[in-house]
């Protein structure tokens, strides 16, 4: 099997043993969990398109560890145009899901392994690119969805991993033996675990030479022994629990989650390592996959940013204001913070150059400068959609009192907007937009774009770094017409 189908992706979920929490009980069934479903169908949309021809070009690429067709979530990028179509299927996805699709990490952490690790072998003679490129081939030969984790816990962020009070706060190796090594410690943030075979395990920060029990990349099954999942609280979650739920949860069919993944003394077998006590390329794994994952942000809050703004669009002719030259305006801009970011993706993309491991990597400088437009352009969009919307996203009544025999008659009176759009209709567009800002929806697009793959100063700090001032002042120098040898 190369690429599979919605349904067969939908029953290899079936077969796996995740030992997932949420309200402190265990789910027994995350596959028909209310909750859950909506993010696993955001990520089976990722192997429905693979299997429609007209998506074949964006969704899938020959795999240069095999010859095969695959699906490009499991590709190792061999050229720019490979990025640029990466970014282009993550806006066409998110047009699709409205969502977080959950497949970009695995992708992200995939490229900055295979690289990192090639240049490791290189240094040190280490075995960890044929370990990585054994395990990808078999990731692409099932097609199979991988969790990417970074985010450790942090405990005292003034203090480094070794220095915490308690040494778990970053993940961190506490048993070496012949065959592997023994993991405890924690990932939070983990977007997409439940709805995942795999996990990939990275280091999350630079590393010290004292740090040496920190700096460990691997990979395990999600369901592997000593793996807790504890599902995480998303704002108006629980309206997916209530009877007959569809108007009130906005998108009714996809959504993503976030989830705390503790590793509880979990054993990794040596061909699983891919980075084990080499603390000088943690920064470098760290870096390139943080480049990565501020690239894919030019595409998937993309593709989100259209639904929101086709949202607006919509809310402001229900509400019978869309000739207003206000609203004309803020449509405008909506549309102009979206392209600036897409631009800056595809921009990134195009400026990619060739690793040594031979898979390409994109412009740092413009993908940290991506993610730097990511952490302020959607809540600006965001800001305007609920602006043109107006107040009654907030203040709506529910579903069941627009079904209610007595109380439906008089919420289709005094919620009409511009005639003749039914009144549900209006319900729905505003729901979907408050979905999209306030609600579940809002973890994968607004507050997501803030923190996702690094902080708004994370991205400042690497701009600073590529930057390249020293070359900047001696251009001006050179206009100037100063010479400092004189």
């Amino acid at each position: 099997m190369t690429l599979m189908t919605r349904q067969q992706y939908i029953e290899s979920l079936r077969k796996l043993n995740l030992n997932v929490y949420m309200f402190g009980e265990r789910v027994e069934n995350p596959v028909d969990h209310p909750m859950i479903k909506p993010s696993m169908n955001s990520v089976a949309m990722t192997y429905e398109m693979a299997q429609q021809p007209e998506y074949e070009d964006l969704m899938t690429a020959v795999s240069n560890l095999t010859g095969n067709k695959v699906n490009r979530f499991t590709h190792l990028h061999q050229s720019t145009e490979d990025l640029v179509k990466k970014v282009k299927m993550q806006r066409m996805l998110g047009q699709k899901t409205a969502s977080c699709f959950q497949r970009c990490v695995g992708l992200d952490a995939a490229n900055a392994i295979y690289s990192t690790a090639f240049e490791v072998d290189q240094a040190y003679g280490t075995n960890y690119f044929e370990n990585f490129k054994k395990y990808w081939t078999m990731i692409q030969e099932n097609d199979y969805t991988v969790d990417g984790a970074m985010t450790d816990p942090k405990g005292d962020r003034s203090l480094g991993p070794s220095e915490q009070n308690d040494p778990d706060l970053y993940l961190r190796v506490v048993e070496r033996r012949k065959d592997g090594v023994v993991v405890r410690g924690a990932k939070v943030h983990q977007t997409g675990i439940v709805n995942s075979h795999e996990v990939v395990v990275m280091p999350t920060i630079s590393l010290k030479d004292k740090d040496k029990d920190y700096a460990i990349a691997f990979s395990v099954p999600s369901d592997t022994e000593g793996i807790i999942i504890i599902y995480g609280r998303q704002s108006c979650d629980t309206r997916k629990l209530e009877e007959d739920a569809d108007i009130d949860l906005g998108n009714k069919n996809f959504g993503g989650h976030e989830a705390l993944m503790i590793f509880e003394d979990v054993f990794v077998p040596n061909e699983r390592i891919f980075l084990n006590g080499e603390t000088d390329f943690a920064g470098m794994l760290v870096e390139r996959f943080a480049g990565y994952h501020r690239q894919s942000y030019g595409g998937c809050k993309v593709g989100v940013g259209d639904v929101l703004i086709g949202a607006a669009a919509l809310a402001a002719e229900y509400n019978g204001a869309q000739k207003a030259s206000h609203i004309k305006d803020k449509l405008i801009e909506m549309t102009h913070l979206n392209e600036t970011i897409y631009s800056c993706g595809i921009a990134c993309s195009a400026e990619g150059c060739p690793t040594a491991a031979g898979n390409y990597l994109i412009d740092m400088l413009l993908a940290n400068v991506c993610k730097q437009n990511v952490t302020r352009f959607p809540y600006e969009i965001s800001r305007l959609s609920e602006d043109i919307a107006g107040g009654l996203m907030v203040t709506m009544p529910s579903e069941k009192d627009l079904r209610d025999p007595v109380l439906g008659k008089y919420i289709e009176k005094y919620l009409q907007g511009a005639a003749p759009v039914p009144t549900e209709n209006r319900m729905r567009i505003l729901r979907l937009i408050e979905n999209m800002t306030l609600g579940t929806a809002a973890v994968g697009y607004r507050t997501e774009s803030m923190h996702g793959a690094g902080s708004p100063q994370a991205q400042r700090i690497m701009i600073s770094r590529q930057s390249d001032l020293e070359q900047k002042k001696q251009l001006a120098k050179n206009i100037a017409g100063i010479d400092d040898n004189k």
